[in-house]
């Protein structure tokens, strides 16, 4: 029987590594700044056309390669970053497996300048699909210039896998975020399709992040910094109120390497609690020194998951850092009885009136108007309850039997007590005890204005009407988007709107789907857009406002659920403009919701997948009285 078994050749072999570690053209980009970043460079540029996918060009001013290095480092396991095995608990660099530039090269056109700095001519060497084509000597700057062209040109599967442009370029451009923040002293440029959109001085970490996500973060940067035995924190944290509600402003750097961490991004999160919602975001940018031995970054090919010998430590270390930095900096509210102005004017108030008793016969009433504190100080006044309509809850049913007393002599008798304000004697508290009103005297109204009843002849219809209205849009948005019917109103004033580079790529990939919303944008400079128009059957006083809500939202969604563009959108669009529970319904108003949700395809759920209205038959409503 023949033998079955085989050595793969090298390209297969590298074509298959580099399914793991070459993505998408983001992927290719990282590792080619991450070496740049390693040679020393202090000066990195990258040259980008056609998202990624015709041409990536990383050049630098590192230290370069020797001819010998230069025909090496495409060789698969070829690396300079460590010699034994115990060197992989001391790894301090960025790359250390020697698998990057020999995957980068089995699925692209690779051609490569370097030279350093004592030698008089440099090295071009051109790979093809791991097939070395040409290598020969040439008059390059000191450094290494490398340009992937033709990504996947030899494996139109994974080719025909990439997003549209505007997706991957996100990436890239998170990618180069990334980089550019864990080395703040080295200047990094970005061009894409000869258009500049980064140009990054060296500096400190804060002018970093100013460049990077504009000038509006300059005001809520809030200094972090901790020093323990086993691990010291610095970077900056955002103020709470600054917070969003989608994820992607968030970096960890370990050693200046950026990872990923559910279990200490649950500590910031941890650390803001009572300051902001629960879903929010808060923006952080820190890094944590630790001795290489105490982790373990040979967890993954892309080496942003890593392992720490004491999790827990770390965990409690990081939350510690940022409260305690939150209460530095006052963004923790604190009560000082020292300086509370209002206790110390109730207090003489206090005393005064205990003068009032002793002194009744001699204080003036003139001597009143001398205390500027007394302005501030009023008697509660009694208050009675006006609850009239509640009695219409019981028409049709047996007569209400009420004690046989005066109710003007029980007024009268009951007025020599003073009776303080409390949430009980609350006017808006009243109208959730008593949920009928003037204007709801049909037979549909709300409770807690957040319910709808609606009475039926076979019982009672209970409606979420925040949950109805959100399926009603959503259905409405979704036909909209698929017959790009959508009809737009236009702005009196048009708003321009600065966005990350991100974001502005993400908005560019979806702006046919806007516009059938009825979305009327244009470009409006570098990564600035105009809202000239929104979709008519939204009632907004702020556009702005509206579309940045919009566009968290679909971020959110699009990290949390696998929804294409057109349902995320309705989806977003309807969660953000939907009524919201809290919201007075006038009797029509309520009456159309019903009817719009009965009218829907799937009127039973949610867009949460939670119920949108709960139906109380007679016979359940009979069994609650006759047992």
């Amino acid at each position: 029987m023949n033998d079955i078994i085989q050595l793969l050749p090298d390209a297969i072999a590298n074509q298959i590594a580099a399914g793991e570690v070459v993505q998408r053209p983001a992927s290719a980009l990282k590792e080619m700044l991450e070496n740049a970043v390693d040679a020393g460079a202090t000066q990195v540029q990258v040259v980008v056309k056609d998202a990624g996918k015709a041409l990536m060009l990383v050049i630098d001013n590192g230290k370069g390669m020797t001819l010998t290095d230069a025909r090496m480092c495409f060789e698969r396991h070829a690396t300079s970053k460590i010699r034994t095995s115990a060197d992989l608990f001391a790894i301090r660099t960025f790359g250390f497996r020697g698998e990057a530039m020999a995957s980068i090269a089995a699925v692209s056109q690779v051609e490569m300048k370097t030279r350093q700095e004592d030698d008089e001519l440099g090295t071009l060497i051109q790979i093809e699909g791991s097939e070395f084509k040409k290598q020969e000597p040439i008059s390059c700057p000191q450094g290494t210039s490398i340009a992937v062209k033709n990504l996947f040109f030899n494996v139109p599967a994974r080719r025909n896998f990439l997003k549209s442009n505007a997706v991957e370029m996100k990436h890239l451009v998170d990618e180069f975020q990334r980089v550019a923040l864990s080395y703040p002293e080295i200047g990094f440029k970005f061009t894409q399709n000869d258009m500049e959109l980064f140009n990054l001085v060296p500096g400190k970490l804060s002018q970093r992040i100013v460049g990077i996500f504009g000038k509006n973060y300059q005001g809520q940067l809030v200094t972090c910094q901790e020093e323990t035995p086993h691990l010291n924190i610095k970077g900056y944290i955002g103020k709470p109120e600054n917070a969003k509600k989608t994820r992607g402003e968030q970096y960890f750097f370990v050693n200046n390497r950026f990872i990923r961490s559910n279990y200490l991004h649950h500590a910031v999160s941890n650390a803001y609690e009572g300051l902001m919602p629960s879903d929010m975001q808060p923006f952080y940018v820190l890094f944590l020194e630790i001795d290489p031995s105490h982790i373990d970054i040979n967890v993954h090919p892309t080496k942003t998951e890593i392992k720490f010998d004491d999790e827990r430590t770390v965990y409690a270390v990081i939350r510690s850092a940022v409260k305690q930095s939150l209460g530095a900096h006052n963004v923790v509210p604190a009560l000082d009885f020292n300086m509370d102005v209002n206790f110390t004017e109730n207090w003489k108030n206090d005393e005064v009136r205990k003068s009032d008793v002793r002194l009744e016969n001699t204080y003036k009433p003139d001597d009143l108007g001398k205390e500027n504190s007394y302005k501030n100080f009023q008697t509660p006044s009694f208050r009675k309850q006006d609850v009239s309509g509640w009695e219409r809850l019981f028409e049709g049913g047996e007569k209400i039997i009420t004690p046989d007393f005066d109710q003007k002599d029980a007024l009268d008798s009951s007025s020599d007590f003073l009776t303080f304000s409390s949430k009980a004697n609350d006017s808006n508290q009243r109208e959730n005890i008593f949920p009928i009103e003037q204007e709801n005297t049909g037979t549909t109204f709300q409770v807690e204005l957040s319910y709808i009843i609606a009475q039926m002849s076979s019982g009672l219809l209970i409606l979420d009407q925040q949950a109805t209205h959100e399926r009603i849009l959503y259905e409405r948005y979704l036909k909209q988007l698929k017959n790009a019917a959508g009809i737009s109103q236009q702005c009196l004033f048009p708003q321009h709107i600065q966005l990350s580079q991100s974001d502005f790529a993400l908005v560019m990939d979806i702006k046919e789907e806007l516009n059938s919303l009825g979305f009327v944008i244009v470009e409006f400079g570098k990564e600035t857009i105009l809202i000239q128009g929104v979709p008519a059957d939204i009632q907004v006083t702020n556009e702005k406002a509206l579309f940045e809500g919009l566009l968290e939202q679909f971020k959110h969604f699009k990290s949390e659920l696998s929804l294409d563009n057109r349902e995320n959108l309705a989806r977003s669009l309807a969660k953000k403009s939907a009524i919201k529970k809290g919201a007075r319904l006038d009797s029509t108003e309520m009456e159309t919701l019903v009817g719009q949700l009965f009218a829907c395809q799937n009127p039973n759920y949610g867009l949460g997948g939670n119920k949108t209205f709960v139906k109380l038959d007679l016979h359940k409503i009979h069994a609650f009285f006759n047992r």
